[in-house]
């Protein structure tokens, strides 16, 4: 009984083409970097600030959109045509912060937005944080050596 569901499931599960979600990725992920290049270039001649300062003006304006963009309602249409082409960068991030808030957002600020705001992007923070840690530490042994 369980293996017949099992393969009824699979008959009439859609089968997703690897090799065009990769295409898709690649190239989307590469018209962010274009769109992050143009950014910083953009604030660094129209504000006349270094580089350093430029990227963190970029970070923030892609954060802001990508928050923006999941509020409408359509950043969600674009990452599932993207892929990991908006879900690797710091976009992803955000939206994955901004779904999570608009979703707990009718329990109230404190127990719905602010206590599951952080929900899946938590999970990501302490993970590189620790994984930092890590290689920090691998490094500083490493060059000891």
């Amino acid at each position: 009984m369980k293996q017949n569901y099992q393969e009824i499931v699979k008959k009439h599960s859609p089968k997703e083409n690897v090799l065009m979600n990769a295409v898709i990725a690649f190239i989307t992920g590469g018209l962010m970097g274009i769109v992050g290049q143009l950014l910083i270039d953009g604030y660094s001649s129209w504000f006349d600030i270094p580089t350093k300062e430029a990227t963190v003006c970029m970070l923030v304006t892609l954060i802001f959109f990508s928050c923006l963009f999941t509020s409408l309602g359509f950043f969600d249409k674009w990452v599932n045509f993207c892929k990991c082409g908006l879900i690797i960068p710091i976009t992803g991030f955000a939206h994955a912060t901004m779904s999570a808030a608009l979703e707990y957002r009718k329990e109230g600020l404190v127990t719905g937005i602010g206590a599951n705001m952080l929900k899946l992007s938590g999970a990501v923070i302490i993970f590189g944080v620790v994984s930092s840690f890590v290689f920090s530490l691998i490094r500083m042994v490493v060059g000891l050596i």
